[in-house]
């Protein structure tokens, strides 16, 4: 198992600084909802040990504990909430929630539907005012940076009304995570305004609602690119003058195809590491995939913690 922080092949990993970081935080509450295999039950049992989550397990008491025994997993007292079936799981996570007792949710083995489905739910679900969407933090080798991608897995075509949200979630996820100047990239296929491409149309509309103050606290430039997005060179080739162009930290993809084709190309082909968190509910969400390395699924957590810290000291600072 690789240390908190580094790669199994010994390759330094960006999320040490975010691991690091989270530790000193408080440990925050996570219902876990459904771990019934051995890859997510590790993920929760092990940030339980690095002091990121106190993880309460969340589905069925006996199946939980045979995959714990089988993968040789001490479950060391952890709660355990019994739910008899995924669904249920996912319900009664959410009402781990609703009632206060825990800061954030965490994906085990269910499917991805069915735990949203229960954060949406017009009866019992944890929406805001804010639309609700999918964040990668991506590790991404010989990139000097950590990237932020969004949004990747929940918003399937979103409007424009709706990319507002999603880039604000990912502008304040960036705060969280302790970025000093957030850079916010608005991909299209190109880096000219081009009424026969509405992302170009959207981008540039997204760019003056930051001029205006509808969307706040970072630089946005837009539409660029992937290429003179993250590379200097290709911004300089393409004589783009932008404190963004070459050096964004966040990409704002068209849809979600676009975007899941994005991060499952530097996951794949450049081997990166993709950890992934939800917005704009009441708590964060810990989505993670099947696939996920278990440094991932701690990056993930990690992440989490981040955002619960930053949203008790606004909510604090609020007060005062």
């Amino acid at each position: 198992m690789p240390e908190a922080g580094g790669h199994p092949d010994g390759r330094p990993s960006k999320y040490a600084r975010l691991i690091n970081a989270a530790q000193a935080e408080a440990v925050i509450k996570v219902a876990v909802a459904h771990p019934c295999d051995d890859v997510s039950l590790h993920g929760a049992i092990e940030g339980a040990r690095l002091r990121l989550i106190e993880p309460i397990l969340v589905g069925p008491v006996a199946r939980i504990r045979s995959v714990a025994s089988q993968a040789g997993l001490d479950l060391g007292g952890l709660e355990i909430v019994d739910a008899e079936h995924s669904h249920a799981s996912a319900t009664k996570a959410v009402e781990l929630v609703t009632t206060g007792r825990v800061e954030a949710l965490m994906k085990g083995s269910l499917h991805t539907d069915e735990l949203m489905g229960a954060v949406v739910s017009r009866q019992a679900g944890i929406r805001t005012a804010r639309r609700i969407s999918h964040c990668f933090v991506m590790d991404v080798p010989k990139h000097p940076t950590a990237l932020i991608i969004t949004d990747a897995a929940v918003n399937i075509a979103p409007t424009l009304d709706d990319k507002v949200d999603i880039v604000q979630n990912a502008i304040d996820l960036a705060h969280a995570l302790g970025l000093e100047s957030v850079r916010v990239a608005i991909l299209s296929a190109m880096e000219t305004v081009n009424a026969k491409v509405p992302s170009t149309i959207e981008a540039a509309a997204l760019c003056k609602m930051a001029d205006r103050g509808q969307i706040t606290g970072a630089l946005l430039d837009g539409p660029l690119a992937l290429d003179n997005a993250i590379s200097p060179e290709a911004a300089a080739i393409k004589r783009i003058a932008s404190p963004v162009a070459g050096r964004a930290n966040v990409l704002v993809v068209p849809d979600l195809e676009a975007g899941n084709m994005l991060a499952k190309s530097l996951s794949f082909l450049a081997h990166a590491d993709a950890a992934g968190i939800v917005l704009g509910a009441r708590v964060p969400i810990i989505l993670t995939s099947r696939a996920d390395t278990l440094l991932t699924r701690l990056a993930s957590c990690a992440v989490a913690v981040l955002v619960a810290a930053a949203r008790r000291k606004s909510a604090a600072a609020a007060i005062s």
